[in-house]
């Protein structure tokens, strides 16, 4: 088939040509912002799954939506080892000198830009990453004492303020908010609990690695009260292969119903899966419909890609001790997996290991679904694991 017209798009966060079995999700958040926007109580929104599930698309899907209808988007990722301050203060500048064009918002959009101008000087000297390109204007006692919780609730109060003069809101989406510091995410979750309750319409849509709601427990006790978590999943069999047949469809493609089959078990239904197997399947076929042979081939491509790409690049952040704890874990299957277990099948006592575990779920490479379990973030590790360490030996 012609690579030219394929229509599947793998990628960080690229946009499928459909977003099969999503709908009901987006319209929650939606309906969520379109109520804040109005002045009305909604709660903000955490999406949390594995990697490969879609987020970050449904982040942008919900974040185009709620711009067409006039919110103001401050969009950020959560880098690793760099600071909320650092990632806000940017995203943020550029929001409020939108919200500030108009004659009647310059009272409030200014004061929220010079509460922004206090936030930085005061703790760029604490969170040394903090890089603005201008200096913004400042208000003594606005913003500037230095306390991270006590800033950052003033910030998003006058910037809820600002928001709520002009009829719109601000909303926040956070990718990969799990890298934030459990102590940055405490004065996040206190502000936007302030302005909450002074229903300001200012909240936040995020979205991270299945850790982050035992992280934003740990921040703060009434998370829970304050977001609503949404577990976003592989997709049932329907929708997978609806994610697979519709695109080629739209190009008058069409697949044989055991090569379909053949794509849905191999990939799991992973969004991101389905799209590397698709791309693939489309060029190996020589004409439609797209058969078993073409899908098998494809399995065989993409995963070769897969392994020196999209898997590689994570097993080459891991030491030597961490490589040989997840190649365990692989041992005895895709999981989860007690922690006693995976430390049998090294040969340890499992409290030599823990370090090692602990480190492992900082890199956001595993996870622990319930106490003592853990589990590989990434769909299909344990079998590149396998693939990638063939003569790991478990100890008798």
């Amino acid at each position: 088939m012609d690579p030219r017209t394929n229509p599947y798009a793998p990628g960080a966060g690229t946009p499928p040509p459909e977003l099969a079995g999503r709908d009901e999700l987006i319209n929650r958040v939606d309906v969520a912002l379109d109520r804040i926007k109005a002045g009305r109580a909604a709660r903000s929104f955490v999406m949390y799954g594995l990697r490969g599930v879609g987020k970050t698309v449904l982040l942008n899907k919900v974040r185009l939506d709620a711009t067409a209808t006039g919110i103001h988007a401050v969009t950020i990722e959560a880098p690793e080892n760099r600071s909320l301050p650092a990632a806000l203060a940017p995203a943020l500048r550029a929001s409020l000198l939108r919200l500030s064009r108009t004659e009647a918002a310059k009272e409030f959009g200014g004061k929220a830009l010079r509460a922004l101008g206090g936030f930085v000087k005061a703790l760029r000297l604490k969170y040394n990453d903090i890089e603005l390109g201008v200096d913004l204007p400042s208000e003594a006692g606005l913003a500037d004492s230095g306390d991270l919780d006590h800033d950052m609730t003033e910030l998003m109060v006058v910037v809820g303020q600002a928001a709520k003069e002009q009829g719109t809101a601000v909303v926040l989406f956070i990718d990969e908010i799990q890298h934030v510091p459990e102590e940055q995410l405490a004065s996040l979750i206190m502000a936007l609990h302030a302005a909450s309750q002074a229903q300001l319409p200012i909240t936040m849509v995020g979205a991270g690695l299945p850790q982050l709601l035992g992280q934003m427990g740990d921040a703060k006790s009434y998370a829970e009260r304050l977001f609503e978590f949404v577990h976003v999943d592989k997709l049932d069999l329907q929708n997978a292969e609806a994610a697979v047949r519709v695109p080629a469809e739209r190009e008058r493609v069409t697949y044989t119903d055991d090569a379909i089959r053949e794509i849905v078990l191999k990939t799991g239904g992973y969004p991101y899966f389905l799209q590397e197997w698709g791309k693939h399947a489309w060029d190996v076929a020589d004409k439609s419909p797209i058969s078993l042979d073409d899908a098998q081939e494809a399995t065989a491509r993409a995963l070769a890609e897969l392994d020196a790409s999209f898997f590689r690049v994570r097993l080459d952040r891991l030491t030597g001790a961490e490589k040989t704890y997840i190649r365990a874990m692989a041992e005895l299957g895709p999981g989860p997996h007690r922690s006693g277990d995976i430390a049998a099948c090294l040969g340890r006592k499992v409290e030599s290991v823990a370090p090692t575990r602990s480190s492992l779920i900082r890199k956001g490479m595993i996870y622990a679904p319930n106490h003592g379990d853990t589990a590989f973030t990434v769909p299909l590790f344990d079998e590149y694991m396998r693939r990638a360490m063939p003569d790991f030996q478990a100890a008798k």
